[in-house]
């Protein structure tokens, strides 16, 4: 299922590079229920000697394997963090076999900003990987996810939702992988999730995502967008809640049924076709909606200038077939800004057929 890995090269890692500066208050081999922190020293204005102290609870109940459980990798996307919590408090070492390590905020700064990325540092952490144990405060969080707690674990679940800037159709996916044993078992795991869609994800630039990091360390790994806009919904909480626990389930240290919808619908982001990026700014009008059957050819946004009146608005067509799968949500829009993406229904086959 796993790539094979030499872990002890890994740990080796650990003691030839520089040290990292996070200390864990909880012991990661001790069996039971701990709540604590990752403590990262951090020296400003307001606290010569202060740390920043990133929540964490471990739960464990004997040998098994281990899930690593995060949301709050950007600031402004709350199921992933909601949930977390919510299982934080419920979950129980005699309920598990293994071990489950919980972290609901993995930026926390930015977490307590309400922001995708940190205030400290400006810091994207999932475009931060690896990390560096001396660089900046988020390359630093990075880092002591990459050497010490990836290493700890063999399945990984990373909750996302849109943020404040994308509405994105409810999913969880994976990636394409060298691997085909560890794809099959991410996709596996992805459909198991229990969104209404899984995807295989192509990312515009994966090198320093926390997926790949995980990914690269032979790991099982999920992730998910979980709508967006910045806030959550009755609805989209609940679907992280099952979610969460229908992964304990797959990585077998929870026992239950499955809470799968009737269907799971599959999609495809093949390539980077599939997203449309803005040539120009101004104000943008989405001509379909999140979660339309696209054509080839069918006209997807127009874009219109507040520079002066008079001019028409730029319009941009569909280079292939398939679903709105994400679309930008202010109506503001910048060049380089994406405002749409665009998924093969692998399930459609009126839409496989269809030229792309």
């Amino acid at each position: 299922m796993q790539k094979t890995i030499n872990t002890d090269a890994i740990m080796n890692t650990a003691t030839t590079t520089p040290a990292t500066t996070i200390t864990p208050t909880v012991d990661f081999n001790l069996d039971g229920k701990q709540h604590g922190f990752l403590k990262l020293p951090h020296s400003h204005d307001d606290s010569a000697w202060g740390c920043i102290m990133i929540p964490i609870t471990v739960v464990k109940n004997g040998k098994g394997p281990t899930a690593l459980l995060s949301g709050g990798n950007h600031g402004d996307e709350y199921e992933g963090i909601t949930g977390l919590l919510k299982l934080a408090n419920e979950l129980e070492a005699d309920q598990i076999n293994g071990r489950v390590i919980i972290v609901p905020a993995m930026n926390y700064p930015a977490v307590l900003n309400g922001s995708r990325t940190s205030p400290i540092d400006q810091g994207n952490m999932n475009r931060s990987f690896p990390g560096d144990p001396q660089g900046s405060i988020t390359e630093r969080i990075a880092d002591y996810f990459t050497r010490y707690l990836v290493p700890l674990c063999d399945y990984a679940l990373d909750i996302h939702s849109g943020g404040k800037t994308l509405d994105i159709i409810p999913f969880a996916a994976a990636h394409r992988l060298p691997d085909s044993a560890q794809e099959a078992a991410c996709i596996e795991g992805a459909k198991l999730f229990g969104a209404p869609d899984a995807l295989t994800l192509f990312e515009l630039d994966a090198s320093s995502l926390y997926d790949t990091a995980v990914e690269n360390q032979g790991k099982v790994f999920v992730t998910t967008e979980l709508c967006g806009g910045g806030t959550s919904t009755p609805e989209t909480v609940a679907m992280a809640d099952r979610g969460i626990r229908n992964f304990l389930i797959f990585a077998g240290i929870t026992k239950g049924e499955y809470h799968l919808p009737p269907v799971t619908r599959i999609l495809d982001i093949p390539d980077a076709s599939c997203y449309l990026l803005s040539e120009h700014q101004g104000v943008l009008e989405m001509c379909v909606s999140l979660g339309d059957k696209i054509r080839k050819g069918d006209l997807i946004a127009r874009i219109h200038t507040l520079e002066r009146t008079g001019e028409r608005p730029k319009e941009y067509f569909s280079k292939r077939g398939g679903v709105l799968a994400a679309r930008r949500h202010p109506a503001l829009i910048s060049m380089g800004d994406t405002f749409a993406v665009i998924a093969t229904d692998l399930n459609s086959a009126c839409l496989q057929s269809e030229p792309i």
